[in-house]
């Protein structure tokens, strides 16, 4: 399998005959009612026709999708995601209980040892997965610092090869010099330029956060940006280390730092914002940069701000990331919690209205933007991004709502993923792929990552001979 850029094809999509429909099928409207009994006709990587059960039939050459009552919902999309990192690094208690500098570190010495070659087999087990959770889009932070444009030309034939929307960025910082950096950034830009209006994955210029980052950085970034209105992708407010260090270097705040670089805006995407205070949180809601909120790394690492409860409310465009710990659902079901407890300490008086704008309205309106096409919902002219859930709602006979519906999505198993379209799981299994052959292949990898990147025990001090 290539894995030099000599390897990278433009996107070319397999032949379908027919449509693809799907029958029998529940779905939801904007406002929140369901309706049972329908089919979702599926042309063009778009949602063509919606209608009842009965009125659409069947055409010869279509590929039909028996989803007997099951719920067909707009697929998930992980705001934040670190696709290879989470692999690389995964959540250690040990590790967790050190500040974010030795953290740091521990990441950045493995990182310097993975590859393309690595970024290709290790993005393609991770995708599998998110794939099978119904995830149909991430917006993935890569650190492959031997290689950034060879790692993210190889996470984009992952997701070629799976089809699975993805936009990729590399999570570059300054902490091994400003010429290093400036040198990645740039890579990561030719990576932006030469994915152009892919119909899959795209290109966003990326960067790790303020405190690692010098000025050096931001403003190739700002001129990069200004060049190709690209997405830019990086860490705002990671905690309050990250206030700390920016403010003895630079005398701001991170918020205002990265604004005076033009790196806040529509197609920029700010992961974690944990230590911001209201007038920040105003300035995102201004700027219109969508917060990728990840509250299960919020859970893990020490606690810094209150970042839901600041954004909330304030019109700021909200998400929801897997953040490198763990999939979408854990960080649902974390969300979930959180958004309780700070409803019953009278910090926020709307946690379903909070769900909601994490989990669908905040992601949607953010793959709406990113590829220029309308999503989100199962209707005509939307994206054709969809997951079928084994799950039969039960729908009030009044209303036509269903109670407890994020409760029963946790318990519910993916059937089928269907992105731009096309099918890529298939009751439960992912279309063209021997999973147990990639989660084999992916350890492979990451035993000898782990090998490398294990310091070796200092020798023993020397022995003084003995007088005869």
């Amino acid at each position: 399998m290539p894995t030099g850029r000599e390897g990278f094809h433009a996107y070319t999509p397999a032949p379908m005959e027919g449509r693809l429909v799907l029958k029998n099928c529940s779905i939801f409207r904007a406002d929140g009612r369901g309706r049972a009994g329908m089919a979702v006709v599926i042309e063009g990587g778009l949602i063509r026709r919606v209608g009842p059960d009965e009125e659409i039939p069947v055409l010869p050459g279509d590929w039909e999708v028996a989803c007997r009552g099951r719920l067909v919902m707009p697929g998930l999309v992980d705001c934040h995601s670190h696709l290879v990192g989470d692999l690389v690094m995964p959540p250690s208690s040990e590790l967790l209980l050190h500040p974010p500098h030795i953290r740091m570190e521990h990441e950045r010495l493995l990182s310097s040892f993975v590859t393309p070659a690595d970024v290709e087999v290790l993005s393609r087990h991770a995708m599998a997965r998110a794939l099978r959770s119904g995830v149909t889009l991430a917006v993935d932070h890569l650190s492959c610092p031997r290689d950034v444009r060879g790692g993210l030309e190889a996470m984009a034939r992952s997701a070629e090869q799976l089809g699975m929307r993805l936009v990729a960025s590399h999570c570059t910082h300054a902490l091994d010099g400003d010429a290093q950096a400036v040198a990645q950034a740039r890579a990561n830009a030719d990576f932006v330029r030469d994915q152009g209006s892919h119909p899959l994955v795209r290109g966003a210029l990326g960067f790790h956060s303020s405190w690692t980052s010098g000025d050096a950085l931001l403003g190739e970034l700002r001129r990069s940006r200004e060049v190709s209105g690209s997405p830019v992708i990086f860490h705002l407010s990671e905690g309050d280390h990250d206030l700390a260090i920016t403010w003895a270097k630079h005398n701001q705040r991170v918020v205002p730092r990265l604004e005076s670089f033009g790196l806040l805006g529509p197609l920029s995407v700010a992961a974690y914002a944990r230590s911001v205070d209201d007038a920040e949180s105003i300035r995102l809601a201004e700027s219109g940069t969508c917060v990728a909120l990840g509250p299960g790394a919020a859970l893990l690492v020490e606690p810094s701000g209150r970042s839901l409860e600041t954004l909330y409310g304030r019109q700021n465009l909200l998400g929801l990331g897997s953040a490198g710990h763990g999939n979408l659902w854990d960080a649902l079901f974390v969300a979930l919690g959180t958004s309780l407890g700070a409803s019953r300490g009278s910090r926020l008086v709307d946690p379903d209205g909070v769900l909601v704008q994490l989990f669908s309205d905040g992601p949607a309106e953010l793959c709406s933007r990113l590829f220029g096409m309308p999503s989100g919902t199962v209707e005509e002219g939307r994206l054709a991004d969809l997951v079928v859930f084994d799950c039969v709602p039960a729908l009030d006979p009044d209303s036509g709502q269903t109670p407890h519906m994020i409760g029963q999505l946790l318990r519910s198993r993916v059937a089928w993923t269907v992105v731009d379209g096309r099918v890529t799981v298939r009751e439960g299994q992912v279309l063209g792929v021997d999973e147990v052959a990639l989660a084999h292949d992916a350890s492979l990898i990451l035993s000898r990552l782990w090998a490398q990147a294990r310091l070796p025990e200092p020798a023993p001090p020397p022995v003084p001979a003995r007088r005869t």
